[in-house]
């Protein structure tokens, strides 16, 4: 049975449609975040490929979660904890520092 996907539609400048997929979640300073690649994405991509990090705000008045931007001077930060939380996606190490819970 396949994973069931999270994907997310967004829509450019041009009014254009596209979904990318959430392969991650993490909590850094008390704020959720995302982590999306685009949905088209091979399972084992041949080459290096985009991901976009986005803050996730509960939108109480509508009852939903919007994704936002991510400040230019946060991203260094957040996506060096992706990457740390990627690379230990496999790891089976039960004394691995950053296994299942990479925080600040």
């Amino acid at each position: 049975m396949e994973d069931e996907r999270d994907l997310v539609t967004f829509t450019d400048e041009e009014g254009n449609e596209f979904d990318l997929e959430v392969i991650d979640y993490f909590e850094h300073e008390g704020k959720e975040y995302a982590v999306l690649v685009d949905a088209e994405l091979p399972e084992e991509p041949e080459e290096d490929f985009e991901v976009c990090i986005m803050e996730i705000v509960v939108n109480e008045e509508e009852d939903m979660e919007e994704f936002v931007s991510v400040p230019d001077d946060m991203l260094d930060t957040l996506f060096a904890i992706a990457e740390k939380r990627m690379e230990c996606w496999d790891c089976d190490a039960e004394d691995c520092e950053g296994c299942e819970k990479v925080e600040d």
